[in-house]
């Protein structure tokens, strides 16, 4: 989670400096200027490309000094905002306004958050119903459910609001990304849930052991997938199950893997990916056989038949 946090980090002291900015209340250079009846101050600055000049008073020394150290100040002010722009940018984040079907995507992913959230909760085992499930997401009370199976519908809720973030619907999709994903997905059962494995992992009701992840490893896979020459849908199912399959955390790894995915997918106004609650039972033997021999086509059109969503 290391762009991530940086990212974030970048921010923040973007928003500081804007906010240090916006206090000043004038642009420009003072100047002074002088005819019979006195001298008075104005300020020179450059707007759309034109030459302006704005009239601040009459001229005294104090509030020439003031306006110079102000001057001074969002120069400086100015130099930092540019070079933090610069290193957004190199890692790849961008604050241009969302492209309309992005936007469009964001809607339709948050209009049926509450469905994906119940669909992934069944594909846990969490004991619930769909009105439980709504309940919580609104913050209500519900009783008779386990305290641990309501963490987890508050986590999936967490790490959905987190992807549909408009500024994170902008990062790549990495291994930053992913780590807080699972990091979210696991507060309140692991420290370091978004940490990657460092001991062996038995998969239930299977025979795969999958081997210890290498960060380096896991960041070259990831990349090779985005990077390949598959469409969209193929590479969002690819990504998904390669994170399935490595078990790169110490739980919570469907859930992790499938929002991870629809991070990229709604990034790239594909739609979602969910696997509905009454496929649930096909899903998990689908994903056994994918484990254990290798079944990796019957796996992944199941996924783009019955799971893929399409918002156009």
């Amino acid at each position: 989670m290391e762009n991530f946090a940086v990212i974030q980090k970048l921010l923040d002291e973007k928003n500081n400096i804007e906010s240090e900015l916006s206090k000043i209340p004038f642009k420009g250079v003072p100047e002074i200027r002088e005819n019979k009846s006195g001298k008075y101050l104005y300020t020179k600055y450059r707007e759309l490309g034109k030459s302006k000049t704005s009239y601040i008073g009459l001229y005294t020394d104090e509030l020439y000094k003031r306006l110079k150290e102000k001057s001074i100040e969002a120069k400086e002010l100015r130099k930092k905002l540019k070079r933090i722009e610069k290193e957004l940018s190199e890692y790849g984040y961008s604050s241009n306004a969302l492209p309309l079907d992005l936007r469009l995507n964001i809607d339709y992913a948050r209009a049926n958050m509450k469905n994906s959230i119940y669909d992934q909760a069944i594909l846990e085992g969490v004991g619930t119903t769909y009105s439980e499930t709504e309940t919580i997401i609104e913050n209500g009370k519900v009783y008779n459910m386990k305290a641990s199976d309501i963490q987890k519908i508050l986590n999936l809720k967490h790490a959905w609001d987190f992807i549909l973030d408009k500024d994170v619907i902008q990062a790549k999709s990495d291994l930053s990304v992913l780590s807080y994903i699972a990091k979210l997905v696991n507060e309140g059962f692991y420290m370091e849930g978004g940490t990657l494995r460092i001991g062996p992992v038995r998969i239930g009701g299977c025979n795969y052991i999958p081997p210890i992840p290498n960060e380096i490893n896991v960041k070259d896979a990831i990349e090779k997938i985005i990077n390949s020459e598959e469409i969209i849908i193929d590479k969002t199912i690819d990504l998904c199950l390669y994170c399935m399959k490595a078990q790169l955390f110490n739980d919570g790894n469907k859930r992790a893997a499938i929002i991870f995915a629809n991070h990229y997918l709604v990034a790239h106004m594909g739609g979602l990916l969910v696997v509905p609650f009454n496929k649930t039972e096909e899903f998990k033997k689908l994903l056994v056989d994918y484990y254990d021999n290798n079944k990796y086509k019957e796996i992944k059109t199941f996924l783009k038949n019955n799971c893929w969503q399409k918002f156009k």
